[in-house]
């Protein structure tokens, strides 16, 4: 970001380009306020850098792994009264964008300012995203770069095709690789004491096995 701001400041028509930008803010504000008041609890849908983004199904893989792993994360939540654990449908406004993620968790901290009838939310502490063939280039362009932004402590990627995962942490404002893996054990960073094995993401059999071991831990 901060080469960008440089890039515009080393221009003679610095101004004329902020009051350019500013100006094309103030419109996409305009459409983003349409789309609060159009949007339903129906749809799956994201406003991102002033485009509507509606999300098509998905298919079983992606469901099984967005399931799998939320019921492991929202079992130790639960379990250890943690906060609280968004699936899918939780709107996510920051900035400028509006996400609906796979998977948030929201400390408890944050979680007890939220209400029942609350439609958006805060920047979470964890997020994970499934990706998908409409989503992946988003996932690892525009939402990366922005919950790097808004300093969102963990981001896992998820790859039900490949059976991968991606842990990110969040170290001094930017995302560093912490664990890409097919196999082993990955520990959250946002939920100390949550240690997920990779294959209960994809592995309905492991899955029960992982919960059984959460609920008597």
């Amino acid at each position: 970001m901060h080469t960008l701001v440089e890039q515009v400041l080393a221009e003679p028509q610095a101004s004329l380009i902020m009051q350019k930008v500013q100006a094309a803010l103030a419109e996409e504000q305009k459409r983003r306020e349409r789309f609060y008041e159009e949007m339903t609890e129906a749809e799956k849908i994201e406003f991102i850098n002033g485009k509507i983004f509606m999300h098509s199904p998905v298919k079983k893989r992606h469901n099984q792994a967005n399931l799998l792993l939320a019921k492991l994360i929202s079992t130790y939540v639960d379990l250890h009264d943690l906060g609280f654990v968004g699936i899918e449908k939780i709107l996510i406004t920051l900035t400028r964008n509006d996400y609906e993620p796979d998977i948030c968790y929201f400390s408890k901290e944050k979680a007890q300012q939220f209400t029942d009838d609350q439609m958006k939310f805060p920047a979470p502490d964890w997020v994970v995203e499934v990706l998908s063939e409409s989503t992946k280039a988003n996932d690892r362009n525009i939402k990366f770069k922005d919950y790097e932004a808004h300093r969102i402590p963990e981001y896992w990627i998820i790859d039900p095709e490949k059976e991968v995962v991606e842990q990110y942490i969040l170290q001094d404002g930017v995302y560093e690789l912490q664990l890409k893996t097919a196999q082993g054990t990955i520990s959250s960073y946002s939920l100390s004491g949550l240690n997920i094995p990779v294959r209960a993401i994809f592995d309905r059999a492991e899955n029960l096995k992982a919960l059984r071991e959460i609920a008597a831990s």
